[in-house]
């Protein structure tokens, strides 16, 4: 016959139990969110946007262009529409190259934050530490009845404000009181890929040019992320191209992503088209490059394969593009490597701006992103806390960290005119999300 339990053997073995269900409670609670419900979404209603943008493709508004939705890591929308080159009757195709602009600065802002985990940087670093020319820098401010004074910076420039764009550096494209200045010293817009003088000697000669605003005062877009990445070559002792093949691009999978395109490559690339009226023409083999932007094909292929834009310079896929994105999404991880820590990516991806007002109601800016800080000023369907960005080219990207999204948009328009595919795309999506 057993002996019966004393009352102290059973509050032990209670408060065992409690403790047992505790600790369950708070590993659930702790589970990392890689195992968490995956979200939803309805292929059925994805597929409206191919009634959509085979319209744009029909009317002529648009030639082609390509589009990769992800979830949760995993494709769940892609599509090539169009041609790559209707002159040619050549269709466009998923692995189709195109040229990303300003999709470049998100690499180039990533790499200078590797380097910051590496201790080789800070965010409040002072721009002239890694290059001299920029340790005393200028502004102009313009004078009653035309003309300018140059003042002097009341602080010099940091990283920060070169990953904010409020360096109080422009592209020199409308009125600003030293444009002339600089389009004296051969410096205006954000092509460069028929330059034969690397960057670094570019941006060592914008130094002594007087700027648009006071460091942190305004956001002024322009050449901030050229000047990073020509600090990122200080920095890490490479050049830009060497650093992103070997921290980024390499190790990523991002095969077909390159400032210039190898000659075997070249019938790949796809052609950039501009808007006329409600149609489209193809622009020139070589337009008025170097002037307020790319008016022709450009000379990705046959350039002098010298300057190496961090601001607008590289060439990619929507397959390579989404494959960053979703190491982004992941909290700097993919597959089984970290890029970056999680702690990092989170500060990239909220509003760094104080003093500076940011141009569109509802959104901030990051260390290298528009991020959503209020969906109803934003004014168009996402979540707070969703970021990108978009390219010249009429391209644009965003990741959706609440509804486990990447989504890259790639198309080749320049001018793009009035063509509403980009709002119609982000209510197309978010429509589908279950």
């Amino acid at each position: 016959m057993h002996a019966c339990p004393t009352r102290h053997v059973l509050l032990a073995a209670c408060l065992a139990a409690l403790t047992v269900c505790a600790d369950a409670a708070f590993a659930r609670e702790r589970a990392p969110t890689a195992t968490a419900a995956p979200h939803g979404i309805s292929p059925e209603r994805l597929a409206r946007i191919d009634r959509v943008w085979q319209d744009y493709i029909d009317s002529g508004r648009l030639v082609g262009a390509v589009l990769l939705v992800q979830q949760d890591g995993k494709p769940v929308f892609v599509r090539a529409y169009g041609q790559r080159d209707r002159e040619a009757g050549d269709p466009m195709r998923e692995d189709t190259i195109f040229r990303i602009a300003s999709q470049t600065k998100a690499l180039v802002s990533v790499g200078a934050m590797m380097l910051m985990e590496e201790g080789r940087l800070l965010l409040d670093d002072p721009v002239g530490k890694y290059l001299p020319e920029w340790s005393k820098t200028t502004v102009a401010v313009a004078k009653d009845g035309g003309g300018y004074d140059t003042v002097p910076a009341k602080r010099p420039i940091t990283i920060r404000d070169l990953l904010t764009h409020t360096a109080g550096i422009s592209y020199v494209y409308g009125n600003e009181a030293a444009k002339q200045a600089w389009q004296d010293a051969g410096i205006e817009g954000w092509y460069f890929a028929d330059r034969d003088e690397p960057m670094s000697a570019i941006v060592a000669r914008m130094a002594a040019l007087p700027m648009v605003a006071q460091p942190g005062e305004h956001i002024v877009y322009g050449y901030s992320t050229d000047i990073l990445g020509v600090v990122i070559e200080r920095a890490s002792g490479q050049s830009l191209d060497a650093f992103l093949e070997q921290r980024l691009l390499r190790p990523l999978g991002m095969r077909d992503t390159h400032f210039y395109l190898p000659p075997e490559k070249a019938g790949r690339l796809a052609t950039v088209y501009a808007a006329e009226g409600a149609a489209t023409r193809r622009v020139p083999d070589v337009g008025s490059e170097g002037g307020a932007g790319a008016t022709g094909q450009g000379r990705y292929v046959e350039g002098p394969r010298v300057a190496m834009s961090g601001g607008a310079g590289l060439l990619s896929t929507a397959h390579d593009y989404s494959r960053f994105l979703e190491m982004l999404r992941r909290g700097g991880e993919l597959d089984g490597r970290r890029y970056l820590g999680r702690k990092s990516v989170e500060l990239m991806t909220v509003d760094h701006l104080v003093e500076a007002k940011y141009w569109t109601p509802g959104a901030g800016f990051g260390l290298g992103f528009e991020v959503i800080t209020d969906p109803g000023r934003f004014g168009a369907p996402g979540s707070t806390g969703a970021y990108g960005w978009g390219g010249a080219y009429h391209s644009t990207y965003w990741v959706d960290p609440a509804e486990g999204l990447t989504v890259v948009y790639l198309t080749q328009l320049i001018p793009a005119g009035d063509i509403d595919d980009q709002g119609k795309l982000r209510a197309l999506i978010y429509q589908a999300i279950e």
